[in-house]
């Protein structure tokens, strides 16, 4: 069986971070594990309070699963601070971990920040030059850049910056865009392609980032290339969010098993 780590922060109900990835990795039909990096208090209506657990401790997390079961694929959430960010990407050259997909999370759904500014400039020199896919959400596209974004044009612009610092494929999520269409916009060193879908008009979308960076981690572990790794996760997430179980009084969940389900 394949097997895909997690290396993200907890979620203590809304359904976003280890909770979501793996679940996204079991309906996948791939073995999970985490390591943990922040344990949050939070639900739908947004985050209480979070604490950033110590950096030693993530990394002896992440040495113990790999030694003894292995990982086809990482993926990286939350990180919390540079402390934690070094640590992983060190752990991640010492044990040669393959297919690493970071999702570079920076804010949660309800607008709490997640990572200090020491943070996110660690992430940009230490962990994306040893990402396979990083996926940025406009506004994380904007930290790692310094652009303003505004269309397609300008996504596809970042993405490139990005792929500049290392990452063999960049994919900025337009989710945080207005208009009819969810335009993703993805961009390698050879080429660059578009996804485009109706937008889904619900505000249960609490995970989502999580729920397709876990996904193309799973495609990627089951062998998948990227651009179909990519496509069929975008695909996975538009179903979760259509089955979405209407929890919650703000930010609802996604339905991870709708495909077992409907």
């Amino acid at each position: 069986m394949q097997k895909a780590l997690t290396i993200a922060g907890s979620d203590s109900g809304a359904g976003a971070g280890i909770q979501a990835d793996l679940k996204t990795f079991a309906a996948h039909g791939v073995y999970g594990t985490c390591a943990v990096t922040a344990v949050t208090a939070q639900n739908t209506l947004g985050v209480v309070c979070w604490q950033a657990l110590d950096a030693d401790l993530v990394t002896a997390q992440i040495e113990a699963v790999v030694s003894d079961i292995g990982a086809d694929a990482v993926k990286v959430g939350m990180l919390a601070n540079a402390a934690i960010a070094e640590a992983v990407a060190a752990a991640i050259r010492a044990l040669d971990l393959p297919q690493v997909v970071v999702d570079p999370v920076m804010v949660a759904k309800g607008g709490d920040r997640l990572i200090s500014d020491e943070g996110v400039a660690t992430i940009r020199s230490e962990l994306l030059p040893l990402a396979h896919v990083v996926t940025p959400n406009i506004p994380e596209a904007e930290a790692l850049t310094g652009l303003s974004i505004q269309s397609p044009a300008d996504m596809r612009d970042a993405a490139a910056r990005i792929l500049r610092l290392g990452p063999r494929v960049v994919l900025v999520k337009g989710g945080h865009a207005g208009g009819p269409e969810s335009v993703d916009v993805c961009v390698t060193a050879a080429t660059s392609f578009e996804i485009r879908a109706p937008r889904i008009d619900t505000p249960h979308t609490h995970g989502t980032g999580c729920t397709l960076s876990s996904a193309i981690a799973a495609n990627l572990a089951l062998g998948l290339p990227d651009r179909e790794a990519i496509e069929l996760a975008r695909e996975y997430l538009d179903g979760a969010l259509r089955h979405a179980p209407g929890l919650g009084r703000g930010h609802g969940p996604l339905n991870h098993f709708w495909r077992a389900v409907y």
